[in-house]
């Protein structure tokens, strides 16, 4: 069974990744209001009608600012741990809520959800691998350093958004403060360009047929300068910079395929929208 991807928006600016297929679909986090998240899917031909739950990976803002709003109008559960809860401060009806540790197995219709405790500065911090009829799909962001268990889930997918967070002779020559420069680089930040693609090099499947490059630091990594780095060791993978201004391509993912079936949003324009 094949899954449709896209990103809606990836950076410090807000996180919210699509992933469904022909029935259901999940967001995994909601860092853009509810009324972005409504526009770029529909600019992008997704329907919210098939999003049946939204999976939280952590508290900080960029991934939580609209989710209060989109669940309580949808009425979409949300998953989510305890301590990420908490530390968040959400305010989440009741019914919708769908706490678990953090690992776990759940099952959304016909699309299966594995959570994983990864590296990073917060309570509670998750990853995630959405497999439906075989095709697997992971959501590697905000992780401080490629543990075992990001090797392992990054070795079985067919597409992966994955961080490629900054330069680090950008970060190191740049205006940051010295602490926050080690707080990006210290094994519980965000993955660098080179230690993404030192993971992506490594472990990547023979079957790995799209990667979005992810989170992209406005001050401190340069979209272009990703796009190039990757695209020069892809071979048969599809590489595309997930954008922190609005929606991705959509895609569609299948096992054993490799053939590009981005299909085009109805609006691609590169402008920076209105919420940012």
């Amino acid at each position: 069974m094949s899954l449709e991807i896209a990103s809606l928006n990836s950076g410090s600016n807000g996180n919210c990744y699509y992933i469904g297929n022909t029935t259901e679909a999940v967001l995994i986090d909601a860092g853009i209001s509810c009324r972005e998240t409504e526009k770029r899917m529909l600019r992008a031909g997704l329907s919210m009608q098939k999003v049946k739950a939204i999976f939280i990976s952590h508290e900080h803002t960029d991934h939580i600012r609209g989710l209060e709003v989109l669940s309580r109008k949808f009425k979409l559960p949300v998953y989510i741990t305890p301590r990420t809860l908490n530390s968040g401060g959400l305010q989440v009806e009741e019914t919708l809520l769908q706490d678990f540790q953090s690992n776990g197995n759940f099952s959304i219709g016909s699309l299966n959800i594995t959570a994983f405790a990864k590296k990073h500065d917060a309570a509670d911090p998750c990853s995630f691998v959405i497999e439906s009829g075989g095709t697997s799909v992971g959501v590697f962001t905000d992780i401080g350093a490629c543990c075992e268990k990001v090797i392992t889930h990054f070795q079985k997918c067919h597409a992966v958004f994955l961080e490629s967070n900054y330069d680090t002779e950008m970060l190191m020559n740049g205006h940051y403060p010295y602490y926050l420069k080690k707080r990006i680089s210290g094994g519980e930040g965000h993955l660098s360009n080179a230690e993404a693609l030192e993971l992506f090099m490594n472990y990547k499947s023979d079957f790995l047929s799209h990667i979005l490059l992810s989170h992209l630091s406005k001050e401190n990594n340069s979209p272009q300068l990703v796009q190039k780095l990757f695209s020069e060791q892809a071979g048969d993978t599809y590489v595309e910079v997930a954008s922190r201004y609005y929606e991705s391509k959509v895609h569609t993912i299948t096992a054993g395929s490799f053939a590009n079936t981005a299909v085009e949003s109805p609006s691609q324009e590169k402008v920076q929208l209105s919420l940012f």
